[in-house]
This record gives C-alpha cells, sequence and structure tokens, in this order.
C-alpha cells in the first residue's frame, strides 16, 4: 500500500453526486501515465483459473497488480478501472466479497470505476477482466 505522500493521485468527490462505494468519482493525476491492459484469471500458464466470480475477480486483480508494480506503480496510484462482467446479478450477489478482496489487495483508495456487462470475453471461461490506468509521479 502507499502512504499518503502526495504523489498519488487526488480522489475528488463532489458532495452534489451520491457518496461514492468502492470507487471514486474522479481522479486527478500529474506525471507518468500507466496503461494496463485487461487482465483476467489468467494462471501463468495462460490458463483460466478454476473458481466463482469471486476468486476470478481475485486473480485478475492480482495480474493487474502485478502488472502494476512492473511498472513501478502501487495500487493507490491507480487512477481508472473497467470492469467488464459476464454476469452481472451474479457479481453484485458477491459484491462484498469482492469488495474485502479489493481492500486486502489494493487498499481503500478507489479509482475511477465503471463496471460492463458483456456477453462474454475472449477466454470463454473468464467471467471478469479488469483493465485500469494508473498516475505515477514525475
Amino acid at each position: 500500500m502507499t502512504k499518503d505522500d502526495g504523489s498519488a493521485p487526488r480522489r475528488v468527490d463532489p458532495p452534489d453526486l451520491a457518496r461514492p462505494s468502492g470507487f471514486a468519482h474522479a481522479v486527478v493525476g500529474t506525471g507518468r501515465t500507466v496503461y494496463l491492459a485487461g487482465q483476467t484469471a489468467l494462471d501463468a500458464e495462460g490458463r483460466i483459473v478454476p473458481g466463482d466470480v469471486v476468486a476470478q475477480f481475485e486473480r485478475a486483480l492480482s495480474n493487474l497488480l502485478t502488472a502494476l508494480r512492473a511498472a513501478g506503480g502501487e495500487p493507490a496510484q491507480l487512477a481508472t478501472l473497467t470492469i467488464y462482467i459476464v454476469d452481472m446479478d451474479d457479481y453484485r450477489a458477491h459484491a462484498r466479497e469482492i469488495g474485502a478482496v479489493w481492500r486486502r489487495l489494493a487498499g481503500t483508495r478507489y479509482p475511477a470505476t465503471s463496471a460492463v456487462g458483456v456477453a462474454r470475453l475472449w477466454d470463454a471461461e473468464a467471467l471478469v477482466e479488469l483493465q485500469g490506468t494508473a498516475v505515477l509521479p514525475a
């Protein structure tokens, strides 16, 4: 986790909008931008790990954070996150568990986030895919 030393993007949640839960309404960043490719629950051999949407979310987030760290970043520097979801009802039913996974792996500094329902992902077994953008200090 990143300490709040001013290098992480600044979250903006206007009081005129509903209080966000698990996301930020806007994120302001100054520095180097890292564009993170969509990550599913692929293991090191390129196979989707077995399990439900929570297990797949955990692996996809782990993969995204691995790519971010390899680029020199940390979870708190995520500015945007798009979550592609095959079964939105199932995802919503597990939202608390998914939120617990997020907090354990990435902390409580949420990026500006969108969740998009899709018919399927590249790998037919994939239930969720995460794509993001991070802002690192200049």
